[in-house]
């Protein structure tokens, strides 16, 4: 069983994340030839201030 683990900074709405875990299923399921029943995705959401791009805070640069 095919799992995906997605971290990203936090702020996207159900529906983007809706969208993006049929999309990421359905990349996964063609290119291992598995069935999308058996594709797992888990999204992390990271809180802005714990999430560092270049040494800074991704809060801190505003993103």
């Amino acid at each position: 069983m095919p799992t995906v683990h997605v971290y990203m900074i936090e702020g996207r709405t159900p529906a983007q994340k809706e969208s993006m875990i049929r999309q990421v299923t359905d990349a996964v399921a063609n290119s291992l030839d598995a069935p999308p029943a058996n594709v797992r995705v888990i999204i992390s959401d990271i809180p802005k201030g714990d999430y560092g791009i270049g040494g800074e805070t991704a809060e801190r640069l505003g993103r």
